[in-house]
């Protein structure tokens, strides 16, 4: 079981999406302590999500570990899953309003990181950690 989660392929260029999806998450989830009013437990009370004093530090440390882990290449693939479910409750619950609010086009001007994280992270599913990864260097041996 375990070799198929970190089963990856020789693509040397995925490094460039692992890069990407893992150095925004891990600044996301920093952030989300160092300005907790502001981007943790204060925004997600802003925007009505329930426990928002959990809910902040629960969601900055699973975006840290798992955007570290998507950094080095290690269970690749595991760790963009709870990425993608932090993306998608981050778009259901902040660009819903900002359609109906702004429109369609705003919508995905303000969205476009969201998106890119989102399929990144699918991408990273499908490929793992390609061929500069720990998942890689252990699937070698």
């Amino acid at each position: 079981m375990l070799r198929k989660i970190i089963q990856t392929d020789n693509a040397s260029t995925t490094i460039i999406i692992r890069l990407m999806v893992g150095a925004v998450f891990l600044s996301e989830g920093i952030q989300k302590f160092i300005f907790a009013d502001k981007l943790g437990a204060g925004r997600f009370a802003k925007i009505g999500l329930p426990t928002p004093d959990f809910l902040g530090p629960f969601v900055g440390s699973f975006e840290i570990i798992c955007g570290s882990l998507i950094l080095i290449g290690l269970l690749t693939r595991l760790a963009a899953i709870p990425l993608i479910t932090i993306m998608l409750v981050a778009i259901a619950s902040t660009k819903a309003q900002l359609l109906a609010d702004n429109g369609f086009w705003s919508m995905l001007h303000d969205s476009r990181t969201d998106w890119a994280m989102l399929l990144g992270s699918f991408f990273l599913i499908i490929k793992g950690g390609g061929k500069w990864s720990l998942d890689h260097k252990i699937m070698s041996k």
